[in-house]
């Protein structure tokens, strides 16, 4: 039988790889856009097409895979003061929210990125669907995250991360 939480942490160690990939091709890309433009003076237009399509990805790969839930950016001064049951239900209902915001949106966004197939990039030639196909993928990590966390809060459990400092789980 397999580990899930081992599973999951391979996987979740794969994301990074892969996010850190991402990263050293931006780098590597920018770096040779700003020597093919100010040493030899010519400016190579698919190195910064690589580096802003390497943005878009890894900001949103590492938002559905990497960033985990108790590393985002959140302003929780009302929610740390409260107590666990009421943390639990700011908890559900956010997650709710945003399970049927993310559900209802997903299938116009699916239709957007499959149009999008009648235009490439300028330099490299990709089509726009492929590019913007990462849009999908964090949109169902999203939902799927936040089906999650609200299994979680409806059981009664914190999901780390959504916890006050204070709180042991």
């Amino acid at each position: 039988m397999i580990n899930i939480k081992k599973a999951g942490g391979w996987l979740h160690r794969r994301a990074e790889n892969i996010a850190a990939l991402m990263l050293a091709i931006m780098f590597f890309a920018f770096i040779v856009q700003v020597v093919f433009r100010y040493v030899f003076n010519f400016p190579i237009g698919s190195a910064s097409e690589i580096t802003i399509i390497m943005w878009l990805w890894v900001v949103l790969w590492g938002a559905a895979f990497v960033l985990r839930e108790e590393e985002e950016i959140r302003f929780d001064i009302v929610y740390g003061m409260a107590g666990k049951r009421t943390r639990l239900v700011m908890t559900a209902i956010s997650a709710l929210a945003l399970i049927v915001i993310y559900g209802m949106s997903l299938p116009a966004a699916w239709d957007y990125v499959m149009f999008m197939k009648v235009q490439k990039s300028s330099y490299l030639g990709i089509r726009y669907d492929g590019l913007y196909f990462i849009y999908i993928i964090f949109s169902v990590a999203v939902i799927a995250r936040y089906v999650w966390i609200f299994y979680a809060a409806i059981r009664g459990r914190s999901v780390r991360g959504l916890s006050a400092p204070n709180e042991i789980e």
